[in-house]
């Protein structure tokens, strides 16, 4: 490729991301979810540096501490202790990197899986796709968390279980937007001279049609992570997730249920790290939304 075609190609890549970051930042809600996602983000990178105690040791000579702004409470313990004396903050911020492995492992399987399901159904037609599509039918008539519990209790209580459990209970949803862009794309003049040029399925599914399936995809997976950081809470909270002690927000949760009466804060930070997380996530997918949909985008 010539020098002249490489910077062409440069700043067409710089308009486009120019224009999405236009429309994006019209929204302003997203902006700011944007901004706590990144906090979230730095949070769960730096959380040995961040957290002031380990989020597994127990202080015996404080147990059940409030916060430090309230009568009792002390300074090294800002948001207070649970009832085994370990440090509340300290597990809220190490909960950031649960909540963020979780995201990205639930989504990538059922992201991946789904594009590949939905690629197959798409592009096939026929009785592969009736089968593949019924299938999907059958997962999505369930409640998903219902769902996630019982593929849970099937594969056993645990976190990479879980995990298991909601990526398959998520993947429909991705095979079924995929099929239905990739039946879309097949109409286009690009795929018939691609077909015509000689190229196989392969290529014609995953160089040619996949590429400009993407937009959608993008959107669904930014709404599914913030699903997966909450499924997986629930599930920590009905004990089929993550195990104690680990620091992860919804078995927080379900640590605290017995003291939610005389310690209201081992209950209501952890509910706000998950309300804040998923809030901020979802935000940030309507703007991504509006963004990269022209039928949104505002003039």
């Amino acid at each position: 490729m010539s020098n002249s075609a490489q910077m062409s190609t440069a700043a067409i890549r710089r308009q486009m991301l120019a224009e999405f970051w236009f429309y994006f930042r019209q929204n302003r809600g997203a902006v700011v979810g944007l901004f706590v996602f990144i906090l979230l983000v730095l949070t769960a990178v730096f959380a040995p540096v961040l957290a002031p105690h380990s989020p597994a040791t127990q202080y015996r000579d404080a147990l059940l501490l409030p916060p430090f702004w309230q009568e009792g409470g002390r300074a090294e313990f800002l948001l207070g202790t649970d009832a085994v004396g370990r440090d509340m903050l300290s597990r809220l911020i190490y909960g950031a990197q649960y909540s963020l492995f979780i995201g990205i492992v639930v989504v990538s399987i059922a992201l991946f899986g789904g594009i590949f399901i939905g690629l197959v159904a798409g592009f096939f037609r026929g009785w592969v796709d009736a089968v593949i599509m019924r299938v999907m039918d059958i997962i999505l008539a369930f409640p998903s968390l219902l769902l996630a519990l019982v593929l849970v209790a099937v594969l056993g209580p645990g976190l990479t279980n879980a995990m298991i459990a909601i990526a398959i209970v998520y993947q429909p949803h991705f095979a079924r937007l995929t099929r239905a862009a990739v039946m879309s794309e097949m109409k286009r003049e690009y795929v018939t001279a691609a077909r015509v040029a000689g190229a196989g399925n392969m290529r014609l599914m995953f160089k040619t049609i996949l590429p400009n399936c993407l937009a959608p995809l993008i959107v669904q997976a930014t709404l599914s992570f913030s699903s997966a950081v909450l499924d997986s809470a629930a599930l920590g909270f009905l004990g089929m997730g993550a195990q104690p002690p680990a620091p992860e927000w919804g078995t927080m949760l379900a640590e605290a249920r017995e003291f939610i009466l005389r310690a209201w804060w081992v209950v209501t930070f952890p509910g706000l790290a998950i309300l804040t997380s998923v809030l901020a996530i979802n935000m940030m997918g309507d703007g991504l939304r509006d963004a990269l949909d022209p039928k949104l985008k505002r003039s």
